[in-house]
């Protein structure tokens, strides 16, 4: 169990604005990029060299981390040209694989937080001989996923694409977004077109017999697709709930970061994350909420459920439940903002200019 390959190509477009200057994998989830907390789950599981698949704003990924070696890993980065999906990033980058044709390939997507045990899915796919391994988790409501029915061994008997009616939902397990990967499977995945291995590799695979294999794991499981979801999982990181060597302090109710400035009489609770150089003002009040770095929340603002962007600024007694504020904007006093609304980058809101909520 030596390498992996961690797919952060995705746009991010549900996460808008948080990505509009940031790729996924790097808006910051209990202070630190959400990759690095990938990263280090994989380190402590004894993966050693992890290949990065990068595409969105690919620039900003090596000059972070380097060559990992500060994780106790060594880091490779590929950049697709133009996007290729799941499988196709997974083939471009396999001329930078070290395994030999019947060696486990680890491979991650990089929108998912997840309690997994890493070593354990590895062992499942050795001990059953097979080509390809799963990670299932079960959910109540199975229809934005893809389903992953199995037999009483565990092997895969079919693929089905996000299902909508009762008769269509034969399981509650679905595909869980880690996998590991016999390497010599990884060739046969066509090369230099765009590829899904969730609508194509995996049926074409169990259509010519191969053996796919799938492990439930129902440990903590989130896609940090949205931004609900996103500040949900940074505030579980700082709980405890979601497990990371990498939080950089003691999981409790509040982490502050060096640097940020938060008033004697402010009050933070549920997992809130103050990032570097942010301020929190007298009499506020934030809970499960990320202030990314250098924002300001003013005197008596109420946070709930939301992320304030870099360098955002939330005025006096403004209320925000369920919001995302973008990098640099700002909110003027007496402003209040609920259910999904979300800030532009830089955009002004003026002083009592908002009082309503938004889906969209």
């Amino acid at each position: 169990m030596t390498e992996a390959i961690l797919l952060v190509g995705g746009r991010g477009t549900r996460l808008r604005p948080l990505t509009v200057h940031t790729p996924k994998p790097m808006v910051p989830a209990a202070g630190v990029p959400f990759l690095t907390h990938q990263l280090a789950r994989a380190r402590a599981a004894g993966v050693e060299h992890i290949v990065l698949a990068t595409s969105y704003l690919a620039e900003v990924f090596e000059p972070y981390f380097g060559d990992g070696s500060s994780l106790g890993l060594h880091l490779e980065y590929v950049t697709e040209e133009e996007p290729l999906g799941t499988g196709g990033a997974i083939r471009n980058v396999a001329s930078r694989l070290r395994s030999g044709p019947d060696d486990p390939v680890l491979i991650f997507n990089g929108d998912i937080l997840t309690g997994l045990d890493i070593p354990a899915l590895v062992s499942t796919h050795e001990t059953t001989g097979a080509d390809v391994s799963l990670h299932l988790t079960r959910v109540e409501d199975p229809r934005a996923f893809g389903l992953v029915p199995t037999d009483s061994t565990g092997r895969v008997t079919a693929f089905l694409e996000k299902p909508q009616t009762a008769e269509e939902i034969v399981t509650d397990q679905i595909n869980a977004g880690a996998y590991v990967f016999r390497r010599s499977v990884i060739d046969t995945i066509p090369e230099g077109r765009p590829v899904s291995v969730e609508r194509e590799t995996f049926p074409e695979l169990l259509a010519t017999g191969a053996h796919l294999q799938g492990m439930v794991d129902s440990t903590y499981w989130l896609d940090l697709g949205t931004p609900q979801a996103f500040v949900r999982g940074s505030a579980d990181l700082v709980l405890g709930r979601a497990p990371s060597p990498a939080v950089p302090g003691r999981c409790g109710d509040r982490l502050i970061l060096p640097t940020a400035t938060v008033a004697p009489d402010a009050k933070l609770t549920g997992g809130t994350v103050v990032c570097e150089g942010a301020r929190i003002g007298e009499g506020a009040r934030i809970s499960g909420s990320t202030i990314l770095a250098g924002a300001v929340v003013e005197p008596g603002a109420v946070v709930t459920d939301s992320l304030v962007g870099v360098g955002a600024r939330i005025g006096e007694r403004t209320i925000l439940t369920g919001a995302v504020i973008g990098d640099g904007a700002t909110v003027g006093a007496d402003n209040e903002l609920r259910d999904g609304v979300r800030i532009w980058c830089d955009a002004h809101i003026p002083a009592g200019a908002l009082r309503f909520s938004s889906d969209q």
